[in-house]
């Protein structure tokens, strides 16, 4: 809506031009919030509206017209959202949240998943574009006006990890991403080194605007870039951040949880996963196969993690892909396989890491007896784990669903020693074993039925 534009150089009043569009994009939001015959709207204004002096003006129009209630709200409590929105959907558990708007930037500390303590600073791309960029004012006033407001953060706002909110984190990543040919076409949970990205960060900074294609920006985002980046690499250096991980949610999504997780202070349980609650809910056809392949694969692991994963780094991308394996059969039967990979890779998104995703994408590609292949391997190998790992995990998610091979998910027992995988059950498994004959294993070693 961008309705902020125009308005800190007329003392924040919001500008007719602005007002209207926004108008519009509500009235159509609403149109299609009716269609899915929503029950419940949740709509909040930030920094531009709140700091206007005009804003009853706005807010009553949308009232009276549209019958929609707008809730201002707060610096703090915008932040808080944001952080919500993190701390809920990013594998993290400590940070420093940075949310740059058009007319504030919100930061939240949090430590062990919990909002500790939130700041909103007046300071935002569409601000400092009108005060300073657009008069072609030197870059060491823009500084100084930004190092004014950072010096309102409390000196506990301090974190190796930055999480970036906000389009202009969202536009930098993605031109890192596409500068670097970043594998994996997914900006929430990018992550990246600080001291990696400097240069380009700063060449990005001092560029002229027609030269911004060549950083991979995209035209819709000219306007406000640069002066973006200059507030988050200024925000980068006082919090002491040393990597920032990308969140492509922000205040919208926070809002939603923060309603959802209300008596539970505003967090999902400890080990639950969105995104794969979400796959599955939508995807899975037989719950009672797929808790068996969890079942099995978890035996199995047990009994062989000490050969290649001593530390259990990988015990939880196994089982999610145990779970996950036959989402695609929902979609055609014969290469589901590659349908339930394609779906992990484009939809499997909150709450993991981009390995972790690609990984899970790996062993579901490759659980029909082959190991996986070279091709999967290149395109994606700065995001996968070593190879005797990924042929591990690939191999124990095969032989699970290659025992449950007649749907009766036997009851078995594993143990392995000297080369040797005894699978101990009173089960006749004729299929299963005429198959596992077949597979194809990561090292020299004899599965025996005892």
């Amino acid at each position: 809506m961008r309705i902020s534009e125009g308005a800190y150089e007329n003392g924040g009043n919001l500008q007719s031009h602005a007002m209207e569009r926004a108008f519009n994009a509500l009235r159509e939001f609403l149109h299609i919030a009716h269609h899915y015959n929503t029950r419940k709207i949740l709509c909040v204004a930030t920094s531009a509206v709140r700091d206007a002096p005009n804003k009853h003006e706005f807010l009553h129009r949308i009232k009276k017209e549209l019958g929609l209630n707008i809730k201002v709200i707060d610096g703090k409590t915008e932040a808080l959202l944001g952080a919500i929105a993190a701390s809920n959907l990013l594998p993290i558990e400590d940070g420093v949240t940075i949310d740059i708007g058009g007319g504030s930037t919100e930061l939240a500390l949090i430590q062990k998943r919990r909002v500790i303590d939130t700041v909103s600073l007046d300071l935002g791309t569409v601000r400092l574009k009108e005060l300073f960029f657009d008069n072609d004012a030197p870059i060491k006033q823009a500084l100084a006006f930004i190092h004014n407001e950072l010096a309102k953060i409390p000196p506990h706002f301090t974190s190796k990890t930055a999480v970036g909110i906000g389009g202009t984190i969202r536009a930098l990543s993605k031109a890192i991403m596409a500068k670097n040919k970043y594998p994996l076409d997914k900006v929430h949970g990018f992550a990246f080194s600080i001291s990696d990205e400097k240069k380009f960060i700063d060449k990005l900074i001092s560029a002229p605007v027609l030269k911004l294609k060549k950083f991979h920006i995209k035209k819709d985002r000219y306007d406000t870039i640069k002066e973006g980046t200059l507030i988050f690499r200024e925000v980068l250096k006082t919090v002491g951040a040393k990597d920032v991980i990308t969140s492509g949610a922000g205040v919208r999504e926070g809002v939603f949880l923060k309603d959802l997780l209300r008596n539970s202070n505003y967090l999902f349980p400890h080990n639950f996963e969105p995104s794969v609650k979400s796959l599955l809910d939508r995807f899975c056809i037989d719950e009672k196969t797929q808790k068996c392949h969890y079942r099995l694969s978890k035996k199995l692991y047990e009994a062989l993690y000490s050969i290649f994963d001593e530390r259990k780094e990988y015990e939880k991308v196994l089982l999610i892909a145990a779970k996950l394996l036959n989402i695609g059969i929902k979609v055609e039967f014969y290469e589901h396989h590659k349908h339930s990979s394609y779906i992990v890779l484009n939809d499997l998104q909150y709450n993991l890491t981009h390995k972790e995703i690609v990984t899970i994408a790996a062993l579901v590609r490759f659980h029909k007896r082959k190991l996986p292949n070279e091709g999967f391997v290149k395109t994606f190998r700065e995001l996968l784990p070593h190879e005797n790992i990924l042929n591990w995990l690939s191999f124990i998610l095969s032989l699970a669903e290659t025992l449950n091979k007649d749907l009766t998910c036997p009851n078995i027992a594993v143990s392995f020693a000297d080369k040797k995988l005894h699978i101990h059950t009173t089960e006749p498994l004729y299929l299963a074993k005429e198959e596992i004959k077949n597979l194809q294993k990561p090292a020299a070693f004899a599965i025996l039925f005892d």
